[in-house]
């Protein structure tokens, strides 16, 4: 399974500076048009956190019961010892894992005599807001370890513009955690063939991005679609199979699986396997339709073009021009075995979001470039011409994408606190 990858020579022309992860020295980036910016992982990842802390701050609507049945809730039964637990509790088909985050978050608030309405409301979404913001900067270094630095500004640009991005990341879900979960262990994962950094050469990589992989399986069991397609590929691709497989894969799930099942141990009071219960009722049984049901192709026709909107033929473009075929079939991928379940609901595929929003960044980037026709069609139009396409582009962007953010967090179904 060959896959194909930008050469070290277009990447070279691609980035604006030598990318160094993990270090702790403030880095000068030298834009196209000579100016310096200080585009270093510390600033852009404040850059994120200020953004969406607004962005948490910002939401006063509903979206989805299990943003606080799944999760608020639960961590309030835990620390206050009263709340209402619903069905799947009972059923055992959820993990206290992810709770426990804003149990923790309730804690400290009592201890500190904090627990009041505002705290008890806001700071839940302004703790996710810190995962968002981390999800955004791993973003930014996936961007940037693929394609390079130019391209992962404007990958920034779009994951930070989306409209469903802003409505649905900072929010308490379980989906929201995962989806930063699986963008974080994407930039350690050793992709064979692709342009790496530092971080991604060395030894501890792997083992990193399976934690990660593995964490969010646990958040959220359905990941495990996601981590099918990358670990069958990368474990036909690799020549320490045996070594992968004892050495790696078993060592790490079994630490973050004896931690789920203790964790679900104390907090239930009886051995209950999460994972086991979770697939039985969501894919055994189907009980996910009770519901509600779509047709099999509502992922394709409906569900992903509506919360990727405008950036959905920009993305198409990107993925055309960049031929990251292996990459774009993870999206294709999730989509698929998405649509094999009757039940389906937006939020399901917002993991793979954020890669459909690399490949917008992709396009606008290319559009950067004086060269882009004649570069990449084989066409000596006018850079100039490309140019327009591009302001316009980011123009219509911002126009469709931020009332829709604005409405839907601000107006539409208003929550009552």
């Amino acid at each position: 399974m060959k896959r194909r990858s930008i050469s070290s020579k277009n990447r070279a022309s691609d980035t604006d500076s030598t990318y160094k992860s993990g270090s702790k020295e403030q880095k000068q980036v030298r834009s196209d048009d000579g100016s310096i910016q200080f585009w270093t992982e510390r600033n852009v990842f404040i850059g994120c956190l200020l953004f969406r802390s607004v962005n948490a701050l910002l939401i006063h609507t509903y979206f989805n019961p299990d943003e606080h049945w799944q999760a608020l809730e639960v961590a309030h039964r835990v620390v206050f010892g009263y709340g209402h637990l619903t069905w799947e509790w009972e059923k055992g088909i959820r993990s206290y894992l992810h709770p426990m985050i804003f149990a923790l978050l309730y804690k400290i608030l009592a201890i500190f005599k904090l627990d009041t309405v505002w705290f008890m409301t806001k700071t839940p979404r302004l703790l996710q807001s810190i995962f968002a913001a981390i999800g955004d900067l791993y973003l930014y270094k996936l961007a940037d370890r693929i394609f390079g630095k130019h391209v992962s500004r404007w990958a920034l640009f779009c994951q930070m513009s989306n409209w469903f991005m802003f409505f649905c990341i900072t929010r308490t879900l379980s989906n929201s955690l995962e989806t930063v979960l699986i963008t974080v262990s994407l930039f350690y994962w050793p992709f064979h063939n692709f342009p790496s950094s530092q971080a991604c050469d060395s030894p501890m990589s792997r083992k990193l991005a399976l934690f990660f992989a593995a964490l969010s399986c646990a958040i959220r069991p359905t990941s495990a679609i996601v981590w099918l397609y990358i670990g069958i590929s990368h474990f036909y691709e690799t020549k320490d199979k045996i070594k992968f497989l004892i050495f790696d894969v078993l060592p790490i799930g079994a630490i973050v699986l004896i931690a789920t099942c203790l964790t679900d141990r104390w907090m239930y009071g009886s051995w209950i396997f999460v994972p086991l219960n979770f697939l039985k009722f969501n894919f055994f049984s189907a009980g996910g339709d009770y519901y509600g049901t779509h047709p099999w192709h509502w992922y394709f026709t409906q569900g992903f073009p509506a919360i990727v909107y405008t950036f959905l033929p920009i993305s198409v473009a990107g993925v055309w021009l960049s031929k990251e075929w292996w990459l774009a079939g993870l999206i294709g991928w999730v989509l698929g075995l998405y649509s094999l379940l009757g039940h389906k609901e937006f939020r399901f595929v917002l993991p793979v979001l954020p890669i459909t929003l690399m490949f917008s960044g992709y396009l606008l980037a290319e559009l950067d470039k004086p060269d882009f026709p004649k570069r990449k069609l084989g066409k000596s139009d006018k850079a100039q011409k490309w140019s327009s396409w591009k302001y316009f582009m980011v123009f219509g962007l911002l126009i469709t994408n931020i009332p829709a953010a604005l409405y839907t967090s601000l107006v539409h179904q208003t929550e009552r606190e």
